[in-house]
């Protein structure tokens, strides 16, 4: 179900975009979580979406919903966009998702598996760390041969 909340955010969200040159795509407010996270999506008419893209309007909207106080609670603000590649290979991405659900593949089984879903903590230079359900998974970047964005959730 629709949070009460979303028709307001979406009329405060598409005119920012469109200032920025941009379009909302969708809004999901995920109140199940601690903090709750707004999602919104958000697309590039002009070119293919960018980081870039997702930073300028994260600020903007952050800034126009702390100014109408809709939200009263603390709350996390994630923009993205279906454009965005969703393999992950930059340090900057790595930062840019943290706490975003991926799968990391690996060349060989690491603790017997070969594919790992879990929310990113971050990547160092030796290891990538996954949140599993509140287990801290550390798998070696050596093993790593993917790491993208899960699509499922």
């Amino acid at each position: 179900m629709t949070h009460p909340l979303v028709p307001q955010i979406i009329e405060l969200a598409k005119p920012v975009a469109e200032e920025l040159g941009l379009e909302v795509v969708g809004i999901v407010f995920h109140t199940n979580q601690r903090p709750p996270v707004l999602r919104v999506d958000i697309r590039n008419p002009q070119q293919d979406t960018g980081l870039d893209d997702c930073e300028r309007m994260s600020r903007a909207l952050e800034a126009s919903l702390d100014a109408t106080e809709m939200i009263p609670d603390a709350y996390v603000l994630e923009v993205s966009s279906p454009g965005i590649s969703r393999q992950l290979n930059t340090d900057r991405e790595f930062i840019s998702f943290k706490g975003f659900p991926v799968v990391i593949s690996t060349s060989e089984p690491y603790e017997g598996k070969q594919e790992w879903i879990g929310n990113l903590m971050r990547r160092d230079e030796t290891k990538i760390y996954l949140n599993q359900k509140g287990r801290v998974v550390q798998i070696p970047r050596s093993l790593v041969t993917r790491v993208q964005l899960d699509e499922g959730s």
